[in-house]
Protein backbone atom coordinates (compact mmCIF):
# COMPACT_ATOMS: atom_id res chain seq x y z
CA UNK A 1 0.00 0.00 0.00
CA UNK A 2 1.45 3.45 -0.85
CA UNK A 3 2.57 5.74 1.96
CA UNK A 4 -0.25 8.18 1.16
CA UNK A 5 -2.89 5.60 2.08
CA UNK A 6 -5.47 6.82 4.56
CA UNK A 7 -6.96 4.90 7.47
CA UNK A 8 -10.16 4.53 5.45
CA UNK A 9 -8.13 2.95 2.64
CA UNK A 10 -6.73 0.47 5.17
CA UNK A 11 -10.23 -0.45 6.27
CA UNK A 12 -11.43 -0.95 2.71
CA UNK A 13 -8.32 -2.80 1.56
CA UNK A 14 -9.24 -6.09 3.25
CA UNK A 15 -12.45 -8.09 3.29
CA UNK A 16 -14.36 -5.45 1.38
CA UNK A 17 -14.39 -3.05 4.30
CA UNK A 18 -15.97 -5.44 6.82
CA UNK A 19 -14.59 -4.57 10.27
CA UNK A 20 -13.01 -7.33 12.35
CA UNK A 21 -15.17 -6.44 15.34
CA UNK A 22 -18.81 -6.17 14.31
CA UNK A 23 -19.56 -5.01 17.85
CA UNK A 24 -17.01 -2.50 19.20
CA UNK A 25 -14.98 -3.78 22.15
CA UNK A 26 -15.07 -1.58 25.28
CA UNK A 27 -11.75 0.14 25.93
CA UNK A 28 -12.30 0.02 29.70
CA UNK A 29 -14.97 -1.33 32.08
CA UNK A 30 -15.50 1.35 34.75
CA UNK A 31 -19.10 0.52 35.68
CA UNK A 32 -20.24 0.18 39.30
CA UNK A 33 -21.73 -3.02 40.68
CA UNK A 34 -24.99 -3.06 42.70
CA UNK A 35 -23.04 -3.47 45.94
CA UNK A 36 -21.04 -0.30 45.17
CA UNK A 37 -24.23 1.65 44.62
CA UNK A 38 -25.74 0.20 47.79
CA UNK A 39 -22.67 1.25 49.79
CA UNK A 40 -22.96 4.82 48.49
CA UNK A 41 -26.71 4.83 49.13
CA UNK A 42 -26.17 3.77 52.75
CA UNK A 43 -23.93 6.79 53.29
CA UNK A 44 -26.51 9.09 51.68
CA UNK A 45 -29.17 7.74 54.01
CA UNK A 46 -26.92 8.12 57.06
CA UNK A 47 -26.38 11.83 56.45
CA UNK A 48 -22.69 11.42 57.42
CA UNK A 49 -21.32 12.61 54.10
CA UNK A 50 -17.94 13.95 55.18
CA UNK A 51 -14.84 11.75 55.53
CA UNK A 52 -15.82 9.19 58.14
CA UNK A 53 -15.71 5.45 58.78
CA UNK A 54 -15.64 4.36 55.13
CA UNK A 55 -12.65 6.59 54.35
CA UNK A 56 -10.85 5.35 57.45
CA UNK A 57 -11.47 1.71 56.58
CA UNK A 58 -10.43 2.27 52.95
CA UNK A 59 -7.17 3.78 54.22
CA UNK A 60 -6.51 0.79 56.46
CA UNK A 61 -7.39 -1.91 53.95
CA UNK A 62 -5.67 -0.27 50.96
CA UNK A 63 -2.46 0.22 52.94
CA UNK A 64 -2.58 -3.40 54.03
CA UNK A 65 -3.13 -4.70 50.49
CA UNK A 66 -0.18 -2.68 49.16
CA UNK A 67 2.19 -3.56 52.04
CA UNK A 68 2.29 0.01 53.35
CA UNK A 69 1.91 0.98 57.01
CA UNK A 70 -0.36 4.01 56.63
CA UNK A 71 -2.90 5.30 54.12
CA UNK A 72 -4.47 8.73 53.75
CA UNK A 73 -7.45 9.25 51.45
CA UNK A 74 -7.76 12.54 49.60
CA UNK A 75 -9.73 14.35 46.90
CA UNK A 76 -7.92 12.95 43.83
CA UNK A 77 -4.64 11.62 42.55
CA UNK A 78 -3.21 15.05 41.80
CA UNK A 79 -3.91 16.12 45.37
CA UNK A 80 -2.20 12.91 46.52
CA UNK A 81 0.95 14.00 44.69
CA UNK A 82 0.72 17.50 46.11
CA UNK A 83 0.34 16.14 49.65
CA UNK A 84 3.34 13.85 49.26
CA UNK A 85 5.50 16.55 47.71
CA UNK A 86 4.61 19.13 50.34
CA UNK A 87 5.23 16.65 53.13
CA UNK A 88 8.66 15.67 51.83
CA UNK A 89 10.09 18.55 49.78
CA UNK A 90 10.97 22.21 50.24
CA UNK A 91 10.63 25.04 47.76
CA UNK A 92 13.71 25.16 45.54
CA UNK A 93 14.53 21.46 45.92
CA UNK A 94 15.87 19.86 42.75
CA UNK A 95 13.87 16.76 41.80
CA UNK A 96 14.42 14.32 38.95
CA UNK A 97 11.21 13.25 37.19
CA UNK A 98 10.57 11.24 34.01
CA UNK A 99 9.74 13.09 30.81
CA UNK A 100 7.55 10.13 29.84
CA UNK A 101 4.63 10.24 32.28
CA UNK A 102 1.33 11.99 32.87
CA UNK A 103 1.68 15.73 33.48
CA UNK A 104 0.61 15.70 37.14
CA UNK A 105 3.77 13.87 38.25
CA UNK A 106 5.82 16.87 37.18
CA UNK A 107 3.33 19.74 37.38
CA UNK A 108 2.78 19.28 41.11
CA UNK A 109 6.53 19.55 41.61
CA UNK A 110 6.45 22.90 39.83
CA UNK A 111 3.45 23.90 41.95
CA UNK A 112 5.49 23.03 45.04
CA UNK A 113 8.21 25.38 43.84
CA UNK A 114 10.72 22.63 43.09
CA UNK A 115 13.21 22.64 40.24
CA UNK A 116 12.35 19.77 37.91
CA UNK A 117 15.04 17.87 36.02
CA UNK A 118 13.52 15.68 33.30
CA UNK A 119 15.08 12.28 32.71
CA UNK A 120 14.57 9.63 30.05
CA UNK A 121 12.90 6.23 30.02
CA UNK A 122 13.83 2.79 28.77
CA UNK A 123 12.68 1.96 25.25
CA UNK A 124 11.64 -1.60 26.14
CA UNK A 125 9.70 -1.31 29.42
CA UNK A 126 8.89 2.39 28.87
CA UNK A 127 9.67 2.89 32.57
CA UNK A 128 12.15 5.43 33.90
CA UNK A 129 15.82 4.78 33.07
CA UNK A 130 17.89 4.50 36.29
CA UNK A 131 21.14 5.06 34.38
CA UNK A 132 19.85 8.36 33.02
CA UNK A 133 18.77 9.39 36.52
CA UNK A 134 22.32 8.89 37.75
CA UNK A 135 23.72 10.96 34.91
CA UNK A 136 21.45 13.87 35.85
CA UNK A 137 22.23 13.95 39.56
CA UNK A 138 23.83 17.12 40.92
CA UNK A 139 24.87 18.14 44.43
CA UNK A 140 21.50 19.93 44.64
CA UNK A 141 19.34 16.87 43.87
CA UNK A 142 17.02 16.15 46.79
CA UNK A 143 14.55 13.60 45.45
CA UNK A 144 13.39 11.35 42.63
CA UNK A 145 9.73 11.27 41.56
CA UNK A 146 9.01 8.08 39.62
CA UNK A 147 5.89 6.76 37.88
CA UNK A 148 4.97 3.08 37.72
CA UNK A 149 3.63 3.73 34.24
CA UNK A 150 0.68 1.84 32.74
CA UNK A 151 0.58 -0.35 35.87
CA UNK A 152 4.11 -1.75 35.41
CA UNK A 153 6.51 -1.15 38.33
CA UNK A 154 9.86 0.41 37.58
CA UNK A 155 13.13 -1.28 38.56
CA UNK A 156 12.61 -0.44 42.23
CA UNK A 157 15.90 -1.97 43.39
CA UNK A 158 17.81 0.32 41.04
CA UNK A 159 15.87 3.40 42.16
CA UNK A 160 16.27 2.63 45.85
CA UNK A 161 19.99 1.95 45.41
CA UNK A 162 20.46 5.38 43.82
CA UNK A 163 18.40 7.01 46.54
CA UNK A 164 20.34 5.36 49.37
CA UNK A 165 23.70 6.13 47.79
CA UNK A 166 22.90 9.82 47.38
CA UNK A 167 20.56 10.30 50.36
CA UNK A 168 17.55 11.13 48.18
CA UNK A 169 13.86 10.93 48.92
CA UNK A 170 11.71 8.84 46.56
CA UNK A 171 8.08 9.45 45.69
CA UNK A 172 6.36 6.83 43.57
CA UNK A 173 3.40 7.90 41.45
CA UNK A 174 1.26 4.74 41.52
CA UNK A 175 -1.87 6.27 39.97
CA UNK A 176 -2.02 3.45 37.42
CA UNK A 177 -0.61 0.64 39.54
CA UNK A 178 -3.10 -0.52 42.17
CA UNK A 179 -1.99 -3.90 43.58
CA UNK A 180 1.13 -4.14 41.42
CA UNK A 181 3.97 -5.96 43.16
CA UNK A 182 7.74 -6.03 43.01
CA UNK A 183 9.69 -9.12 44.05
CA UNK A 184 6.71 -10.42 45.99
CA UNK A 185 5.96 -7.20 47.88
CA UNK A 186 3.27 -4.62 47.31
CA UNK A 187 4.71 -1.42 45.86
CA UNK A 188 3.59 0.48 48.94
CA UNK A 189 6.49 -1.12 50.81
CA UNK A 190 8.99 1.04 48.92
CA UNK A 191 10.00 4.69 48.88
CA UNK A 192 9.04 7.58 51.13
CA UNK A 193 5.51 7.93 49.74
CA UNK A 194 3.28 6.32 47.12
CA UNK A 195 0.37 8.16 45.55
CA UNK A 196 -2.74 6.68 43.94
CA UNK A 197 -5.61 7.93 41.82
CA UNK A 198 -9.19 6.65 42.03
CA UNK A 199 -10.31 8.47 38.89
CA UNK A 200 -13.30 6.84 37.21
CA UNK A 201 -11.29 4.78 34.71
CA UNK A 202 -8.56 3.61 37.08
CA UNK A 203 -8.41 -0.02 38.21
CA UNK A 204 -10.08 1.11 41.41
CA UNK A 205 -12.30 3.96 40.23
CA UNK A 206 -14.60 6.00 42.42
CA UNK A 207 -15.25 8.91 40.04
CA UNK A 208 -12.64 11.06 41.71
CA UNK A 209 -10.49 10.35 44.75
CA UNK A 210 -6.94 9.51 45.71
CA UNK A 211 -4.76 8.08 48.43
CA UNK A 212 -1.23 8.44 49.78
CA UNK A 213 0.60 5.59 51.49
CA UNK A 214 3.65 6.08 53.69
CA UNK A 215 5.67 3.96 56.09
CA UNK A 216 6.80 6.64 58.51
CA UNK A 217 4.48 7.62 61.35
CA UNK A 218 5.65 11.23 61.59
CA UNK A 219 5.22 11.74 57.83
CA UNK A 220 1.76 10.21 58.06
CA UNK A 221 0.89 12.75 60.74
CA UNK A 222 2.34 15.64 58.73
CA UNK A 223 0.46 14.75 55.54
CA UNK A 224 -2.70 14.36 57.61
CA UNK A 225 -2.25 17.95 58.80
CA UNK A 226 -1.62 19.27 55.28
CA UNK A 227 -4.71 17.46 54.03
CA UNK A 228 -7.04 19.26 56.45
CA UNK A 229 -6.08 22.91 57.04
CA UNK A 230 -3.12 22.06 59.27
CA UNK A 231 -5.60 21.33 62.03
CA UNK A 232 -4.10 19.34 64.92
CA UNK A 233 -7.14 19.88 67.14
CA UNK A 234 -10.53 21.51 66.70
CA UNK A 235 -9.79 25.01 65.37
CA UNK A 236 -6.10 24.69 66.31
CA UNK A 237 -3.98 25.06 63.16
CA UNK A 238 -0.29 24.30 63.57
CA UNK A 239 0.66 24.81 59.92
CA UNK A 240 -0.83 25.97 56.64
CA UNK A 241 -2.82 23.24 54.93
CA UNK A 242 -5.62 22.61 52.46
CA UNK A 243 -8.99 20.93 52.27
CA UNK A 244 -8.07 17.81 50.30
CA UNK A 245 -10.27 15.39 52.22
CA UNK A 246 -12.25 12.62 50.58
CA UNK A 247 -15.98 12.33 51.33
CA UNK A 248 -17.51 9.17 52.76
CA UNK A 249 -19.65 8.49 49.66
CA UNK A 250 -16.48 8.19 47.62
CA UNK A 251 -14.88 6.22 50.43
CA UNK A 252 -17.77 3.76 50.48
CA UNK A 253 -17.55 3.15 46.72
CA UNK A 254 -13.80 2.68 46.95
CA UNK A 255 -14.06 0.30 49.89
CA UNK A 256 -16.69 -1.76 48.09
CA UNK A 257 -14.68 -1.94 44.86
CA UNK A 258 -11.52 -2.82 46.79
CA UNK A 259 -13.10 -6.15 47.75
CA UNK A 260 -13.05 -7.18 44.05
CA UNK A 261 -9.78 -5.56 43.06
CA UNK A 262 -7.54 -8.60 43.48
CA UNK A 263 -9.82 -10.76 41.34
CA UNK A 264 -10.14 -8.06 38.70
CA UNK A 265 -6.37 -7.49 38.67
CA UNK A 266 -5.78 -11.19 38.09
CA UNK A 267 -8.21 -11.04 35.14
CA UNK A 268 -6.20 -8.15 33.68
CA UNK A 269 -3.02 -10.17 34.10
CA UNK A 270 -4.56 -13.11 32.26
CA UNK A 271 -5.61 -10.81 29.41
CA UNK A 272 -2.09 -9.34 29.25
CA UNK A 273 -0.59 -12.84 29.07
CA UNK A 274 -2.96 -13.71 26.21
CA UNK A 275 -2.08 -10.51 24.35
CA UNK A 276 1.64 -11.21 24.79
CA UNK A 277 1.30 -14.68 23.29
CA UNK A 278 -0.90 -13.71 20.34
CA UNK A 279 1.01 -10.54 19.41
CA UNK A 280 4.22 -12.55 19.08
CA UNK A 281 3.08 -13.25 15.52
CA UNK A 282 2.54 -9.57 14.64
CA UNK A 283 5.83 -8.02 13.55
CA UNK A 284 4.48 -4.49 13.29
CA UNK A 285 4.03 -4.03 17.05
CA UNK A 286 6.08 -4.57 20.19
CA UNK A 287 4.34 -5.73 23.36
CA UNK A 288 5.19 -4.16 26.71
CA UNK A 289 8.42 -5.53 28.17
CA UNK A 290 7.99 -6.49 31.81
CA UNK A 291 10.28 -5.20 34.53
CA UNK A 292 12.21 -8.11 36.01
CA UNK A 293 10.66 -9.16 39.31
CA UNK A 294 7.50 -7.12 38.77
CA UNK A 295 3.89 -8.22 38.51
CA UNK A 296 2.00 -5.41 36.80
CA UNK A 297 -1.53 -4.22 37.52
CA UNK A 298 -2.11 -3.64 33.76
CA UNK A 299 -4.09 -0.44 33.96
CA UNK A 300 -3.19 -0.06 30.29
CA UNK A 301 -1.80 -2.43 27.70
CA UNK A 302 0.32 -0.17 25.50
CA UNK A 303 1.89 -1.34 22.27
CA UNK A 304 4.73 0.26 20.34
CA UNK A 305 4.33 0.51 16.59
CA UNK A 306 7.40 -0.55 14.61
CA UNK A 307 7.48 2.40 12.26
CA UNK A 308 10.09 0.75 10.04
CA UNK A 309 7.62 -1.97 9.08
CA UNK A 310 4.60 0.16 8.14
CA UNK A 311 3.94 2.99 5.70
CA UNK A 312 1.82 5.07 8.09
CA UNK A 313 2.08 7.08 11.26
CA UNK A 314 0.94 5.84 14.64
CA UNK A 315 -2.11 8.13 14.43
CA UNK A 316 -3.11 6.75 11.03
CA UNK A 317 -2.67 3.25 12.38
CA UNK A 318 -4.94 3.87 15.39
CA UNK A 319 -7.55 5.56 13.22
CA UNK A 320 -7.71 2.43 11.08
CA UNK A 321 -7.96 0.26 14.20
CA UNK A 322 -10.93 2.29 15.41
CA UNK A 323 -12.59 1.66 12.05
CA UNK A 324 -12.14 -2.04 12.74
CA UNK A 325 -14.12 -1.73 15.99
CA UNK A 326 -11.09 -1.56 18.30
CA UNK A 327 -10.98 1.61 20.41
CA UNK A 328 -7.50 2.87 21.21
CA UNK A 329 -5.89 5.80 22.93
CA UNK A 330 -2.47 7.41 23.01
CA UNK A 331 -0.75 7.63 26.37
CA UNK A 332 0.84 10.10 25.62
CA UNK A 333 1.03 12.21 22.44
CA UNK A 334 3.88 14.37 23.75
CA UNK A 335 6.88 14.03 26.00
CA UNK A 336 6.53 16.41 28.94
CA UNK A 337 9.48 18.42 27.67
CA UNK A 338 7.37 19.24 24.60
CA UNK A 339 4.43 20.49 26.67
CA UNK A 340 4.09 24.30 26.58
CA UNK A 341 3.47 24.37 30.33
CA UNK A 342 7.10 23.39 30.96
CA UNK A 343 8.72 25.59 28.32
CA UNK A 344 10.49 27.73 30.90
CA UNK A 345 11.96 24.81 32.89
CA UNK A 346 13.09 22.42 30.12
CA UNK A 347 16.84 22.15 29.63
CA UNK A 348 16.90 19.32 27.07
CA UNK A 349 14.66 16.73 25.42
CA UNK A 350 15.27 13.12 26.51
CA UNK A 351 15.28 11.24 23.17
CA UNK A 352 13.55 7.98 24.13
CA UNK A 353 10.58 9.87 25.56
CA UNK A 354 10.25 11.76 22.29
CA UNK A 355 10.37 8.56 20.25
CA UNK A 356 7.79 6.85 22.43
CA UNK A 357 5.43 9.76 21.81
CA UNK A 358 5.36 8.79 18.12
CA UNK A 359 5.03 5.02 18.62
CA UNK A 360 2.90 4.17 21.66
CA UNK A 361 -0.81 3.38 21.63
CA UNK A 362 -3.09 1.57 24.06
CA UNK A 363 -5.65 -1.10 23.21
CA UNK A 364 -8.59 -2.43 25.27
CA UNK A 365 -7.55 -3.66 28.71
CA UNK A 366 -9.92 -4.44 31.56
CA UNK A 367 -11.12 -7.27 33.76
CA UNK A 368 -14.13 -8.12 31.57
CA UNK A 369 -12.23 -8.87 28.36
CA UNK A 370 -13.15 -12.24 26.88
CA UNK A 371 -10.84 -14.59 25.03
CA UNK A 372 -12.76 -13.83 21.85
CA UNK A 373 -12.37 -10.09 22.31
CA UNK A 374 -8.63 -10.44 22.89
CA UNK A 375 -8.35 -12.55 19.73
CA UNK A 376 -10.38 -10.00 17.76
CA UNK A 377 -8.19 -7.13 18.93
CA UNK A 378 -5.07 -8.98 17.82
CA UNK A 379 -6.67 -9.88 14.50
CA UNK A 380 -7.61 -6.24 13.90
CA UNK A 381 -4.08 -5.06 14.66
CA UNK A 382 -2.69 -7.70 12.32
CA UNK A 383 -5.16 -6.69 9.60
CA UNK A 384 -4.24 -3.02 9.78
CA UNK A 385 -0.54 -3.89 9.94
CA UNK A 386 -0.92 -5.98 6.79
CA UNK A 387 -2.76 -3.19 5.02
CA UNK A 388 0.00 -0.73 5.84
CA UNK A 389 2.94 -3.12 5.40
CA UNK A 390 5.89 -1.68 3.52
Amino acid sequence: MPESATAQDAKLAINGGTPVCRKPIPFMAPKLHPEDIAAAHAVLESGMLRAHTNCAELERQFADKTDAKFGLTCSNGTCALQLAYEGLLERGDEVIVPAWTYIATASMLVARGCKVIFCDSLEDTMQVDPADIEQRLTPNTKAIAVTHLYGMPVDIDAIQTIAEKHNLKVIYDCAQSHLATYKGKGIGAFGDACTYSFYATKNLGTGEGGLVTVNDESLNHEIGLIRSHGESDKYLHTRIGYNYRMNDITGAIGLSRLQRLEEETNARRAAADAYDKLFAEVEAVETPTRTEGADAAWHLYSLKLNLDTVSCTRDEFTKALIAEGVPCAVHYPKSLTDQPAFADVVTDHPPVARRLATRVFSIPMHHELTDEQVRNVVDAVAKVASAYAK
